[in-house]
């Protein structure tokens, strides 16, 4: 398999000492170092005696001939070890012709460093005593005897280049659990056996056979970790069989590779290993590919993806005595008994960065058709390739566990060596075509295939598995670093850390110029004092004017002569100059005379009112007004954002994200939000530009680098959509929803392995977490109603599904509604009537506002473009409902409304998500419905998925995106069927109705989502367009009752309003005016409103609020024309409102 020069090279080994030796007679024994490699003796060390310290120095130096044509090879380095066996030579008794030797012990040198590019290296190896040998037990307080080994080269084997694109490959087979119960460790003896090809060059391949496997009968589990043994025969010492740190360590089920790593597979397994009968090897066998082998071998995982592993037993025969060089055949003897078969899924190797599968692996009876069918192989290891392997089964011979040593005669052994197979077979002893990919699809003719195999039935019968683990040095498919995917990230999106607040500029030159007018104002105040007294002119007050200005003029007089006036404007004069120049960018002289003049005018006004501003600050606290400024929190704009969508006024939408990432343009989430509403809009090129800045924030945030991804797949930019996701999985491997999406992506590249790769990996995280799920629920299920976090999203026509449980740690864009309800407009105690309409109403209505209204958000910045329209209107809205709730509203604090959301997410009795339906779930909540479709053809044809409720949920929602309402309406009838009791089944059902305007069944789907137990994934609007539908219907207490539960959950501009109307309707003014305040604090910019607070208004005669009310209605432009009529109606009534008139 391997390429050597033809010239030849020479490995050296030199053993130059022993440590704590002692021998079987006296303390200074003499002793010998012999040399052996692959099965042939290299040579032997002087004889030398050991002090008594049990020192011996060989300094014996021995070598191995690589040769390319038919001797030793690199992949003989590989997988067979050096052996040295110290040897006892006992003194020579009376008529004693030769000298008595006894064997102390074996060392094992594994000559694997050479093929790692090493032209030397030293080791000191434990010497392994064989049984009997007195180093079985050593002295008190000595060391294990050991030998010092230096092996070396003239000139390194192998290239920096060979060896990197060189590999090596491990198999280790550890043992077959459950085997048939005609499996029998008395009687005959057997020679269990398991083999399988590896390819190499041209069309030859190269087989791997592990023999002598060790039959043994249930109770107890294999102990781990366990060494690896050496697949060779002939070795004297028992400690000598073990590989040098090379150990089997076992781990978790749910981490293999193979086919019984499921969940339920788990108490089999535990059976099978802990109480059935089993087959342990535990042997590992190594083969070097050179570069070319390495292509062959990736090249047939592509091709043949589940390849063979046989497993058979033979009878092993005893050679009778004077028939030691010959062996009786017989039919007996050759055939071949419970031949089986396991196919192993070989395609994880060419996964990036994989190195090494291993697994449980079923075994099938041995069928010619199926193997072809599944594997392309058309020939058997044991049957077609290796029928002299029965031959070679004698007692005593070179594999048996009987052997005797190797005999010291290289020259005896050559004819053994050409017969024998130690522990796999010679390239030159077995050659098998190869199992490559075959054009044809049935097998070669002449050859008879097995229709049945009835030994190997059993195999099935016993539900027998074989353990085993396949090791590559170096991954196939290179995988990226995280570094690299980092660095390309930055590449591609450079991080954009926040400006470093300046500590000049124009707001630092505004706020040094107002404390300069406030540490002056403060001077002329005392100034004042001493001249005039301290007494304090009340606002109000009748005073003289002419005494004032002669107070004025006294005041004047005396700041100019005692140069104070001076002295003031030397003080003020620095801080205008900053004005000019960080305010005005005025740092160069003026043109023209006329230029100076404008700019001088227009700065002195700004001055003036900047003046006004500072000394307004400065003013006492008794006298300052008292009007409060509403200010609405992130959370509030997120949800008049979402209910913008619903109604599909995306114009005032976007005001709301603008005005969202206006306030804090360094939150990312704010970022996301605005890019999943570019997304429902189609504008694919400002979503990505914000999921992009988004990511800038914050390399490391996981949903910005997948959302990234998801749009460079639908710019078709696919390289770049490529180290978004694999960075995904990088920087969270345990992210399902990023292994999905990167599956996904793999898909559409027609890259299968790498596809299936991705699931699996999915699949894997979301099994460990369901599994870590039921643990933690087990131990804390009494805590599961306390601090639970219910996430709602919004879609354009309502409720998304709910991702309370699955989204949790995966969704970004979940959204946490808080309170939005804020402090209603102060009104003069002058201006508040008396209450109207029946009391026990009022205090109903007070208690409840009382219990929803609890506070408003603490944010201090105000809307950018929701600035109140007239502040003397929005501070006069009469209501004694609402006078005494100011004084409880003032001092309370904003609080998450899960505080007072009581709905409980709907829980279908379904199995649970898979990997697709947990991706649809957030690709739904960012609104990237393109790529939903093809992943709920995967859910469709996922084994634990299928048709769902869920999934005929989703297909109904995207397509009421549409508006295809036809296909909409087929599916949710379809998701009905399988669960009738689905609340979102019911809620989106009457969100159908309600776009396709039969709000009569709408209404009835409503009430049936809301009059279920369980709430469904989100009800604020369904309890707006149920709202809305008993307001058209006349059911005002309904409507009422609707909208006062809708404000309890999320209040909103929406929700206050309906209230309002069903207030106005039923004639309760006073209800009506507060809620129509509270809706008009929240969003003064809607028509509605101020329609319906002029017809209040008018109402109770309150001329001036009402035409202030019309005149903003007009303004607004109310597209009502039925209420605009209305509002003439009563305006006529009453006879005022209308100032045109």
């Amino acid at each position: 398999m391997d390429q050597v020069s033809s010239t030849g090279r020479t490995v050296h080994i030199t053993v130059t000492n022993a440590y704590d030796l002692k021998g079987f007679k006296g303390d200074t024994p003499v002793t010998f170092v012999r040399a052996e490699f692959n099965q042939a003796v290299l040579g032997d060390s002087s004889k030398i005696t050991v002090s008594p310290e049990g020192t011996a120095k060989y300094n014996f130096t021995s070598g191995i001939e690589l040769s390319p044509d038919g001797g030793i090879t690199l992949d003989d380095l590989a997988h067979k070890p050096l052996f040295l066996t110290v040897t006892e030579v006992l003194p020579k008794e009376k008529k004693q012709k030769d000298e008595k030797t006894l064997t102390l012990g074996q060392a094992v040198v594994d000559l694997l460093p050479l093929l790692e590019g090493e032209d030397s290296f030293e080791t000191t190896v434990p010497l392994h005593p064989v049984q009997g040998s007195p180093l079985e037990t050593p002295s008190p307080g000595s060391k294990q005897c050991s030998l010092d080994v230096k092996v070396f080269v003239t000139e390194p084997l192998l290239t920096a280049a060979q060896v990197s694109a060189s590999n090596l490959l491990k198999v280790t087979l550890e043992a077959a659990y459950s085997v048939p119960e005609s499996f029998m460790p008395v009687g005959l003896q057997q020679n269990y056996m398991v083999g399988l090809q590896v390819p190499s060059v041209g069309e030859k391949d190269y087989p791997m056979v592990f023999k002598n496997g060790n039959l043994k009968l249930g109770g107890e589990r294999e102990v781990v970790p366990r060494p690896k043994k050496w697949p060779i025969a002939n070795i004297l010492a028992p400690g000598a069989n073990n590989i040098p740190d090379e150990f089997i360590v076992g781990g978790p089920y749910e981490e293999e590779e193979g086919e019984l790593n499921h969940p339920e597979d788990k108490e089999f397994r535990n059976q099978a290993e802990c109480i059935k009968k089993r087959i342990v090897w535990d042997l590992e066998s190594r083969c070097y590919l050179d570069p070319s082998a390495v292509a062959s071998f990736q090249k047939r995982i592509a091709d043949c993806r589940l390849w063979p592993v046989e497993i058979t037993r033979v009878p092993l025969v005893t050679v009778p005595k004077g028939k030691s060089g010959k062996l009786e055949k017989t039919d007996d003897e050759n055939q071949l008994s419970f031949h089986g078969v396991a196919y192993v899924n070989m395609v994880p190797l060419l996964y990036p960065g994989v190195k090494r599968i291993r697994g449980a692996f079923h075994v099938h009876p041995y069928l010619d058709s199926t193997v072809f069918e599944k594997t392309k192989c058309l020939f058997s290891l044991f049957r077609d390739t290796g029928h002299h392997l029965a031959h070679n089964n004698k007692a005593g011979g070179l594999n048996s566990p009987l052997s005797k040593p190797v005999s010291k005669n290289l020259k005896e052994e050559k004819a053994v060596k050409d017969k024998e197979i130690e522990g796999r077979a010679r390239p030159g002893d077995l050659q098998a075509p190869s199992i490559k990919s075959q054009s044809s699809d049935t097998p070669l003719e002449g050859e008879t295939p097995l229709s049945h195999n009835i030994e190997g039935q059993q195999y099935l019968e016993a539900g027998t598995y074989i353990v085993l683990e396949i090791q590559l040095d170096k991954a196939l498919v290179p995988k990226r670093m995280p570094e690299e995917l980092a660095r390309r990230v930055k590449e591609m999106i450079p991080p954009r850390p926040p400006l470093t607040r300046r500590t000049g500029g124009a707001q630092k030159a505004v706020s040094d110029y107002h404390t300069q007018i406030k540490s002056i104002s403060r001077a002329i105040l005392d100034e004042y004092h001493q001249m005039f007294g301290k007494q304090v002119i009340k606002v109000g007050s009748d005073v003289d004017s002419e005494t004032l200005e002669e107070q004025k003029c006294q005041l004047n007089y005396e700041l100019n002569c005692s140069g104070k006036y001076f002295a003031f404007k030397e003080q003020l004069k620095h801080a205008v100059v900053k004005i000019v120049r960080e305010k005005y960018l005025k740092t160069t002289a003026f043109e023209s005379q006329e230029e100076l003049q404008t700019f001088i005018s227009e700065l002195y006004v700004f001055l003036v009112d900047q003046m006004h501003v500072a000394l307004n600050q400065s003013m006492p606290d008794d006298m300052q007004g008292t009007a409060s400024t509403i200010h609405t929190s992130s959370e509030q704009l997120r949800l008049f954002a979402f209910e913008a969508e619903v109604n599909e006024n995306f114009e005032m939408a976007a005001v709301y994200y603008e005005e969202r990432l206006v306030r804090e343009p360094q939150n990312l989430d704010h970022w996301l939000d605005y890019g999943a509403f570019c997304l429902l809009t189609e504008d694919i090129t400002k979503a990505q530009e914000c999921f992009r800045k988004a990511l800038s924030l914050n390399e490391s945030h996981i949903h910005s680098l997948l959302l990234c991804g998801v749009l460079a797949v639908l710019l078709e930019n696919h390289e770049q959509a490529e180290i978004f996701f694999e960075d995904a999985t990088c920087l969270e491997p345990s992210s399902v929803i990023a292994w999905t999406l990167l599956g996904l992506f793999y898909e559409i590249q027609n890259n299968d392995i790498r596809m299936e790769m991705a699931f699996h990996e999915a699949f894997k995280q979301l099994q460990a977490r369901t599994l870590q799920t039921k643990l933690k629920s087990a131990g804390t299920i009494e805590n599961t109603d306390e601090g639970v976090k219910i996430e709602h999203s919004f879609g354009p026509w309502g409720a998304v599904q709910d991702s309370a449980t699955a989204m949790k740690s995966e969704g970004l864009t979940g959204i946490k509604l808080r309170s939005s309800h804020t402090l209603s407009p102060h009104l003069p105690a002058e201006l508040q009537p008396q209450p109207q309409g029946p009391s026990t109403v009022l205090s109903s209505l007070d208690e409840f506002i009382e219990e929803s209204s609890k506070a408003h958000s603490e944010s201090q910045e105000p809307m950018m473009t929701l600035q109140p329209l007239e502040p003397s209107l929005a501070q006069k809205s009469s209501n004694v409902l609402l006078k005494e709730l100011t004084a409880k509203k003032e001092t309370s604090k904003c609080q998450d409304s899960s505080a007072v959301l009581h709905s409980t997410p709907y829980a279908s009795p379904q199995p649970p998500a898979t990997v697709f339906m947990e991706t649809i779930r957030f690709l739904m909540k960012v609104n990237a419905v393109q790529f939903v479709h093809r992943v709920l053809a995967h859910e469709l044809l996922c084994p634990q998925g299928g048709p769902s409720c869920e999934y005929y949920l989703v297909l109904a929602q995207t397509h009421l995106l549409k508006k295809d309402f036809a296909k909409t309406e087929e599916y949710l009838q379809q998701a009905a069927q399988m669960d009738y009791l689905n609340p979102n089944v019911w809620g989106v059902k009457g969100h159908l109705y309600f776009l396709s305007g039969d709000h009569a069944e709408a209404k009835a789907c409503y009430e049936r989502t809301i009059s279920f137990v369980v709430d469904a994934s989100e009800m604020h609007f369904i309890f707006l367009r149920l709202g809305h539908i008993y307001l058209e219907e006349k059911e005002y207490e309904k409507a009422k009752r609707t909208y006062m539960q809708a404000c309890k959950r999320s209040p909103s501009c929406l929700t206050w309003l309906g209230l309002g109307i069903a207030c106005y309707r039923l004639e309760e003014l006073t209800e009506a005016e507060d809620a129509l305040s509270e809706a008009n604090a929240l969003n003064n910019y809607n028509a509605e409103v101020w329609a319906y607070l002029a017809l209040v208004c008018l109402k109770v005669g309150r001329q001036l609020e009402a035409e202030q009310a019309y005149k903003y209605t007009i303004k607004l432009k109310l597209k009502d024309e039925a209420l605009l009529t209305e509002i003439h109606t009563v305006q006529e009534m009453v006879g005022f409102g209308d100032p045109s008139f």
